[in-house]
């Protein structure tokens, strides 16, 4: 399959830990809302709802589902996921992690704050990709936000519960407070079907609630490079892997988390 990133995609991936590629999954969309639809209809025992007192629309989301959902395991499989994450890590091997589905109904008033997604993993390492892939068109008000650079910083970002805004583990002191954001260019785009924003864990990132008229659905997934391995963390992490038996440092176990290349 041709690839439709270049070097200055590459490059603007380890740089500034984010680039956004225009197109590169347009004849997958239609695959993906079918996948979605049926998400939303059948969500599994790990998902969340989050609320807004002020907004009547929710804000589901909810994570490895790709077993149970063809058209998630068409697309990570079939299409050029692999590939384009192999081109931007710089990876001989592309291991998946997990998916992940958000869906904001209408007015569900609920912003995603900066954060990092590391933190909540139980993986460490600095080849990591996730694909954020917005299934409908989406203005730059209600895109992702992304910091640059912010993938390079010497410690991970402390880790809360969303709702409360309390430390997500109770030991927190491995953890870093959230820097300036002013500090750093953020990274947003007015996005289209088949665009995907690319990713490092490490690189900080939020999204404004949608307050609009329509829904908003989006696609995340989570790859796994060459240097990734497993961390235990001080607490559940998000997503929970209960049963998962693994010694930190190891490579995280293939039957649940299948090599999709390996060089």
């Amino acid at each position: 399959m041709k690839m439709l990133i270049n070097q200055s995609d590459i490059r603007s991936f380890n740089e500034d830990g984010v680039v956004i590629l225009r197109g590169v999954f347009s004849e997958w969309i239609e695959t993906l809302l079918k996948g979605a639809e049926r998400h939303i209809e059948n969500p599994s025992e790990r998902a969340l709802t989050h609320h807004h007192e002020k907004y009547k629309g929710q804000f589901l989301e909810d994570f490895c589902n790709w077993r149970a959902i063809p058209e998630y395991s068409d697309f990570i499989f079939n299409s050029s996921l692999a590939s384009t994450a192999s081109s931007l890590m710089k990876s001989n091997s592309v291991q998946l992690f997990h998916d992940h589905f958000f869906y904001k109904e209408t007015n569900s008033g609920v912003p995603t704050p900066w954060h990092q997604d590391m933190p909540y993993y139980c993986v460490s390492g600095q080849q990591t990709v996730s694909f954020w892939l917005p299934l409908e068109s989406r203005e730059k008000s209600v895109s992702l936000k992304l910091l640059a650079g912010s993938h390079q910083l010497n410690k991970e970002i402390r880790p809360t519960s969303w709702a409360s805004n309390e430390s997500f583990y109770e030991d927190s002191e491995a953890f870093m407070d959230l820097p300036d954001i002013k500090e750093f260019t953020t990274k947003e785009w007015k996005t289209e079907p088949g665009d995907v924003v690319a990713f490092n864990f490490k690189t900080i990132h939020g999204a404004n609630a949608n307050i609009a008229n329509t829904i908003s659905r989006t696609l995340s997934f989570r790859l796994l490079g060459d240097d990734a391995v497993y961390k235990q963390r001080p607490g559940r992490t998000s997503p929970s892997f209960p049963g998962i038996n693994q010694k930190n440092g190891e490579r995280l176990r293939e039957d649940w988390f299948p090599t999709l290349v390996s060089k």
